[in-house]
């Protein structure tokens, strides 16, 4: 791999109340990976170099996060305005369907993206979407998350993001473990501030009307995109672990292993990536 493919070319999209970062690297068929909130496009820069080979990869800042601002007030975002907007972003690229990624809330945007505009999307890879609409248990995470929300609005982004933690890890799901800010690079550094500042519009307007969404099965189906549904072998029963079980089930599918848990893409890119690389061959081949 170059340098050429290393590097990131820096570009802005201009849509309807936002305008939108994205970078792009590499060369070859298009890759549109889209992380979730409150992460942005840096989760995805070690997965997009490890791919940078095979691929354009095309990552990006979903509105209102990091370095995609909104261009009005803030208000309320659910998963058909961000995946409206991967649609722009994918129609400014090219005239082709593209390979998708969508990982944890971005992989919700991916999965409307392919029911909405299948004629884009190629191939799709959703690595645990958090989906606690399809869970047996849906009134109890409503009001869990519904929590989450009031936490912050009475307590402050820290008291929540703490029980947003909790809840979407599930009960018996270890502490995370905090990295150590002296032994993090720069970018690392400049990437947790960044998604520090995303807290406010996370937990005031993205969380409850994301968290409620409830993908079109029957689309889908009988729609022409392969979907892959990745979960992480360490993931145990988390909301997004169990989401991707009943996601893949409805779709008539089997899950496909991931390394760790839900942070696994960026923890182990280069096993993710032969994984993602892999499967979107096969799928596209089938």
């Amino acid at each position: 791999m170059n340098d050429d493919q290393i590097k990131a070319e820096t570009k802005t999209l201009q849509v309807p109340g936002a305008r939108l970062h994205y970078e792009v690297r590499g060369s070859g068929p298009l890759l549109l990976m889209i992380p979730g909130a409150p992460a942005d496009a840096g989760t995805l820069t070690a997965l997009a170099t490890m791919l940078a080979d095979r691929y354009t990869v095309v990552t990006y800042d979903q509105r209102g996060l990091s370095r995609s601002p909104l261009t009005g007030p803030p208000s309320d975002t659910d998963v058909t305005v961000f995946a409206a907007d991967a649609s722009r972003l994918l129609a400014a690229l090219t005239d082709e369907p593209a390979y998708v990624l969508g990982n944890s809330g971005g992989a919700l945007t991916a999965l409307e993206l392919a029911a909405r505009h299948p004629e884009q999307v190629r191939a799709l890879v959703v690595h645990e979407p958090p989906l606690p609409e399809l869970l047996p248990d849906r009134d109890q995470w409503r009001a869990a998350f519904q929590d989450v929300h009031d936490t912050y609005r009475d307590h402050g982004a820290g008291a929540a993001m703490g029980k947003f933690i909790a809840t979407v890890d599930g009960p018996d799901a270890p502490p995370p473990a905090m990295p150590d800010p002296s032994q993090m690079p720069p970018e690392a550094l400049e990437m947790m501030g960044r998604i520090q500042g995303n807290l406010d519009y996370f937990l005031g307007h993205v969380l409850l009307p994301v968290l409620r969404y409830e993908p079109d099965v029957t689309a889908l189906r009988s729609g022409s995109v392969p979907i892959s549904v990745g979960v992480g072998a360490a993931s145990g029963d988390g909301v997004p672990a169990l989401s991707a079980e009943a996601v893949a089930e409805l779709l008539g599918t089997v899950p496909l292993a991931f390394p760790g848990d839900h942070q696994g893409l960026a923890m182990d890119p280069f096993t993710s990536a032969d994984i993602i690389h892999t499967q979107l061959i096969r799928t596209t081949l089938a």
